[in-house]
């Protein structure tokens, strides 16, 4: 959620994840509910967020939703959303999105829980007799999530349970009904202090927890990487990388991106390629082509130019396929058959829900 990126040289130098301190002041304002059971039943549960709860400077912007793109020629997956958040002037239900997503030629999600009220947000969603079919699902603790677990408490002061219960709580569900892969984790050096000895280690405690499940159950990882570049690549190559990595909204230059493709990882590129500061995002495209790309909307968040700022739902994709498709020097409807095949080969996507 709410990415980044740096653009500096990749080393794998080091055998081990020994990572380099950079002062930056962290501002996370993190927020956690109190353990609590699972909810269970028959309905699709609603949003248990909004995008202002982790997003202030949201509640001054344009919160109506974007007119609907043309729909693609080819339907696409988005590989990375969360449905946990509620945003715009219009609340939208579960039900909602997947309908103008498929409208709009996405026909298929991958919601993404990524702290302990979002992860068994996600459980029982998938769990529910309501879960659309076409939706899919991965939990995991975020990295800045982490931190704050390692620490017994949020920014409130509001008690947390510890790192280990909570990984432990997100192996439980993982091997729930619907889920497909382990994620987001990485590293986050923009919203959590790099220079903070305890924040820094949990989070790398964390990744190398959940690059160990993404093996144990034979399920892709998603990676979440905000200013941290070098410090995963070190960690990865360390622990070794589950044979299906992806980087969630891969924020790297051309540089950072060809050491992923060499090493069989994939890149996925949210709005954020459509931005007009994004030159270096969209050489890092061009760098790799599409054959280990795919498409996602980090949605409620990176909504793509010329929405950028307003809420952001996956029925918005096409106005990342069509730049996906420009900078590649594709049609759209070669970029969306090899973006889906792309996807449903990383997520062995089911039968049913990819025809």
């Amino acid at each position: 959620m709410l990415r980044g990126g740096e653009h500096g040289p990749v080393t794998t130098s080091s055998p081990r994840a020994a990572v380099v301190r950079r002062r930056r002041r962290s501002f996370y304002h993190g927020r956690m509910s109190s353990p609590h059971e699972t909810p269970s039943g028959p309905a699709a549960p609603p949003p248990v967020r909004d995008r202002e709860d982790i997003d202030p400077r949201g509640k001054k912007r344009d919160r109506s939703w974007p007119p609907a793109p043309e729909p693609l020629p080819v339907p696409v997956i988005d590989n990375h959303c969360h449905l946990d958040f509620a945003d715009g002037d219009e609340q939208l239900s579960v039900h909602d999105h997947v309908a103008r997503a498929a409208a709009a030629g996405i026909d298929a999600q991958i919601t993404i829980g990524s702290d302990l009220e979002a992860v068994r947000w996600t459980a029982a969603l998938l769990a529910s007799e309501d879960c659309p079919p076409s939706l899919r699902g991965g939990v995991a603790v975020h990295p800045n999530e982490a931190a704050l677990h390692a620490r017994g408490h949020d920014h409130e002061g509001r008690e947390l349970v510890g790192l280990d219960a909570a990984i432990t709580e997100v192996s439980e569900l993982l091997r729930g009904p619907g889920m497909i892969v382990v994620g987001e984790s990485g590293l986050d050096w923009f919203r959590t202090s790099r220079d903070d000895d305890r924040a820094r280690e949990a989070q790398i405690e964390s990744f190398r927890a959940h690059i160990a499940l993404a093996k144990e159950l034979d399920l892709p990882l998603q990676i979440h990487d905000r200013d941290a570049h070098r410090d995963v690549l070190e960690v990865l190559e360390a622990d070794g990388a589950p044979e299906r990595t992806v980087f969630h909204c891969f924020s790297g230059d051309a540089e950072f991106a060809r050491a992923c493709a060499d090493r069989g990882w994939f890149l996925s590129f949210a709005g954020t390629v459509t931005f007009k500061n994004a030159d270096g995002l969209r050489g890092a495209l061009a760098e790799v082509g599409l054959g280990q790309v795919m498409v996602e909307t980090d949605a409620p968040f990176l909504t793509p130019v010329p929405y950028r700022g307003r809420p952001n739902s996956s029925y918005l994709i096409p106005i990342t396929m069509a730049t996906i498709a420009e900078v590649t020097g594709t049609d759209l409807e070669t970029a969306c058959r090899r973006i889906r095949e792309t996807t449903e080969s990383v997520y062995r996507w089911p039968e049913a829900v990819a025809a």
